[in-house]
């Protein structure tokens, strides 16, 4: 639905079926719409109240940022934001617990995509120095924020910020590079395209990339596996692409990979909260994905 490195090259637009030897877990499904008129919702991020960030197209295919805590949803518009037929408009990609939402949409004057953070009604720029356009998609409890930014020649890094530094996150042999979430330790997960096309995944620690490889992922051009959420106990969501091209969201909780596929068809995991609630999409997106909040029992 948006023109990005996170809605076309992803166009990443949930029962869950164990993999390996991993114990079954109970995952249950429910449907999200922002309003019942909407001919889309998009869920992105949870916190641990259970509030939910995205966005969704309204009747007249003008896309919307929301927050959605319960039933009681708070729609948010920015003047700044391009929305014509639901392209460039406003979306929220991560929520923390103090309400603050990271997001990002396209610019109705230069075209290029521009972050920010929302709360108590105000929006707070995120504008990596120099950049082509920037993408803010996660935020911790702290105000750290994560996302992507577009250099001269069009290609993607990601990038931290903490408080006003901005640091510039590249996997080493890959290629357009993009963080998406980060946790209260600063953890952050980050994913990329490798010499053969796929996506590879990797949980950053301070200096350190750890390798966050899905078994069921292919690893052919398009393939492969790609990070989300990180959550507070160790627990990382995000989507693979089979040897089939096949899209399912994933869970890896203590230590197993667990498929996270919603009875809908093809399903993406976005969010994750501490308490194992999930939230995502699923179908084809372009008003007919579905978001959707998954709790795990």
């Amino acid at each position: 639905m948006k023109r990005s490195i996170l809605g076309v090259l992803l166009v990443l637009t949930f029962v869950a079926v164990g993999i390996a030897a991993a114990p079954p877990l109970k995952i249950t499904f429910s449907d999200v719409h922002a309003k019942s008129t909407a001919l889309e919702t998009d869920t992105y991020g949870v916190n641990n109240a259970g509030a939910i960030a995205g966005d969704y197209v309204d009747s007249n295919s003008v896309q919307h940022g929301m927050i959605l805590a319960g039933k009681k949803l708070t729609t948010i518009n920015n003047k700044a934001c391009a929305a014509i037929a639901g392209f460039g408009g406003i979306s929220f990609y991560g929520v923390n617990t103090k309400g603050a939402a990271a997001g990002w949409c396209t610019s109705v004057k230069t075209g290029l995509d521009i972050a920010f953070v929302y709360s108590g009604g105000k929006f707070k720029p995120v504008n990596f120095p120099k950049s082509s356009g920037t993408q803010a998609t996660g935020i911790n409890d702290k105000g750290e924020v994560v996302g992507l930014y577009l250099d001269s020649t069009g290609a993607s890094h990601g990038f931290s910020k903490i408080g006003a530094k901005y640091t510039s996150i590249d996997v080493k042999g890959d290629t357009n590079t993009a963080a998406w979430g980060v946790n209260n330790a600063g953890q952050i997960t980050v994913y990329a395209t490798n010499a053969a096309g796929a996506f590879d995944s990797f949980l950053l620690t301070g200096k350190k990339l750890k390798k966050i490889d899905n078994p069921n992922a292919g690893k052919a051009s398009g393939q492969g596996t790609i990070v989300h959420a990180p959550n507070n106990k160790g627990d990382i969501d995000g989507t693979y692409y089979d040897g089939s091209g096949n899209e399912k969201g994933w869970l890896r909780h203590a230590g197993k990979y667990y498929d996270v596929v919603d009875p809908g068809g093809i399903t993406r995991a976005d969010g994750l909260n501490d308490k194992l609630e999930m939230v995502g999409r699923y179908g084809s997106g372009m008003f007919g994905g579905t978001g959707f909040k998954a709790t795990v029992k």
